[in-house]
């Protein structure tokens, strides 16, 4: 298309939530390949700064700190316009899809705007690209770039971490009295979306109990300060040793520790997308959400579903007493672990040291 010759300058505005924003990433390098000699900047809310900071294909991070605070967001917006118009971006690729996304970019003069066609926001679009059902995030993102002719072909996420980041987990870890040479499992077993995506507590708890008598694996348990209360009940109901640091790092300390883990049992979280962008190995759970659109991607990874006439319903919360997560038992968890475990150990080894 001529209109997208002699880009020297693109925004792109990335999604709020992590596991989004990972899915996101093939189509971010997809931009890179495609306008290589253009200057990228990612413009995002601070809690997934950590994604992108550390990414080869992104040049700055501009950061949007939204506040809750009504006259003060106001001040925000209006910061963050008089930037971008006076950073003259030729392109704007949005991969949240929100309007008010849509709306900055319009407001800022970006002559060329590429977004999903989503939230009443068609007319702020220059080039609006209709959403596929049935289809991954990852292609979601990806049409974005298709819709201006642009042919893709990298589909799995892959994620970077900055040094400080794995300096400080490696401490962390060092503290917990965690060797180097030790097998270390990692739970996640929150969900920011709700309940209807949270295999139950008892059952992550089962797990890692046999994740220490049966491998002699140290266990962590992991999440946001949102979820300290689950991850607590989940430490509470071990009968062996874990150890709890849910909401006690930051996302890029989070990923550091991920990182290290030769295994990730998880829900259908952010978590479970940086373990599995990490190339570390990732047992995903999966009860009101359909991994056909929001599954894992990467070399390592198994998805536990079970296919009952109700699920995937997209709830928050299950009128059905989660048929679909309590069906999942804890033998069926292990087997795809042990399966995992054979098929990995020897290629991923000790997270930092092998990777």
């Amino acid at each position: 298309m001529k209109d997208i010759k002699g880009i020297k300058r693109i925004l792109i505005r990335a999604t709020n939530w992590i596991g989004d924003s990972i899915m996101s990433l093939p189509a971010l390098v997809e931009t890179k390949r495609n306008f290589p000699e253009a200057h990228i900047s990612v413009l995002l809310r601070p809690w997934v700064k950590p994604i992108f900071e550390s990414h080869p294909c992104v040049d700055e991070i501009i950061v949007y700190d939204k506040k809750r605070d009504k006259s003060r967001n106001l001040l925000e917006l209006a910061r963050i316009i008089r930037m971008l118009r006076n950073r003259q971006f030729d392109m704007a690729i949005l991969f949240q899809n929100a309007f008010e996304a849509a709306l900055i970019a319009f407001l800022s003069d970006i002559r060329i705007r590429l977004g999903l066609d989503t939230d009443g926001r068609r007319f702020l679009l220059s080039h609006p690209v209709k959403r596929r059902t049935h289809q991954h995030h990852v292609e979601n993102y990806l049409d974005i770039l298709r819709g201006i002719g642009i042919r893709t072909r990298e589909t799995e996420p892959v994620l970077y971490i900055k040094d400080r980041h794995i300096s400080e987990a490696e401490m962390i870890l060092k503290e917990c009295g965690i060797e180097t040479d030790e097998p270390l499992i990692g739970l996640a077993p929150g969900a920011m979306y709700g309940p209807a995506k949270r295999w139950p507590a008892r059952y992550f708890a089962t797990i890692g109990d046999w994740a220490v008598t049966r491998w002699g694996a140290k266990v962590i348990i992991m999440g946001s300060r949102k979820e300290m209360d689950i991850c607590a009940h989940v430490r509470a109901l071990m009968k062996e040793d874990a150890i709890n640091l849910c909401g006690k790092t930051d996302l890029g300390v989070s990923m550091g520790i991920i990182k290290r883990c030769n295994m990730l049992v998880s829900n259908d979280s952010g978590l479970m997308h940086i373990a599995a962008a990490l190339g570390v190995a990732t047992i995903a759970i999966f009860g009101s959400t359909d991994p056909a659109a929001t599954g894992p991607r990467g070399a390592h990874f198994r998805i536990i579903r079970h296919d009952i006439p109700c699920s995937p319903c997209f709830r928050r919360e299950c009128p059905y007493d989660l048929q679909c997560l309590y069906s999942v038992t804890p033998d069926q968890v292990w087997k795809d672990m042990e399966d995992m475990w054979n098929e990995t150990s020897s290629i991923l080894g000790q997270g930092w040291h092998n990777k």
